[in-house]
């Protein structure tokens, strides 16, 4: 399958689900540029329009829902078609923010081959329709600190489970769980930085201060 239209941009910081995504669309034939973030995805779309965007939630820097935020605010992308995929952010209401937002389709890690290609090829014959207004910039405020203090809770939580069971296992059986207490304190780091760069981006608006710590799990 060709594409005489711009690339397919797909936003992921784990570069081997990066390149993946990447392999899979280009054995289609699909044309495909990528970023590791929500920052660097900017800078692409600057320099060439794609015809579709597949980004991440969970990201350094800017995550996709501010990504998918700031693409419909403005006149020369609010109609790129959006894809978010997510392993973290998979609650219905996490869902009912993206469809907020004017998000496509919804897809949760791990990703299904098939399903995914199928997706994209439908998302893209529906072409760029416009999609729901933006989001007044208050309202995406509120749904998005929403969602990031309830995805904080909920890592905290992860780890002080895992550092609990971290102290009754056996050595041989630690490894695995190591690996997943790493991720979830690198997740916890990245949702706090959202989190305090939303809450000064309030104070500075409304001149109302929120505690830059993170609520209680």
């Amino acid at each position: 399958m060709s594409q005489n239209f711009g690339p397919i941009l797909i936003i992921e910081d784990i570069p081997s689900v990066r390149e993946l995504l990447e392999a899979t669309l280009r054995y289609k034939g699909y044309r495909v540029i990528s970023a590791a973030n929500g920052a660097d995805a900017l800078e692409e779309v600057k320099k060439e329009l794609p015809s579709l965007i597949i980004t991440d939630i969970l990201m350094p820097k800017m995550d996709g829902f501010a990504l998918a935020q700031q693409l419909r605010t403005q006149p020369n992308t609010h109609k790129i078609p959006i894809i978010i995929i997510s392993a973290t952010y998979i609650a219905s209401e996490d869902k009912d923010f993206a469809l907020k937002l004017g998000i496509a389709r919804f897809i949760e890690k791990p990703i299904d081959t098939e399903d995914f290609l199928l997706t994209v090829a439908e998302v893209l014959t529906e072409g760029r329709k416009i999609p729901t207004a933006p989001l007044p910039q208050r309202d995406f405020n509120l749904g998005y600190r929403e969602r990031l203090e309830n995805k904080l809770r909920y890592k905290l939580s992860q780890i002080t489970r895992i550092e609990r069971l971290l102290r009754s296992l056996p050595e041989g059986q630690r490894q695995s769980f190591e690996l997943m207490l790493t991720q979830a304190e690198a997740d916890r780091s990245t949702i706090q930085v959202e989190l305090n760069d939303l809450y000064q981006l309030t104070a500075a608006l409304t001149g109302v201060t929120r505690p830059l710590t993170p609520p209680k799990p």
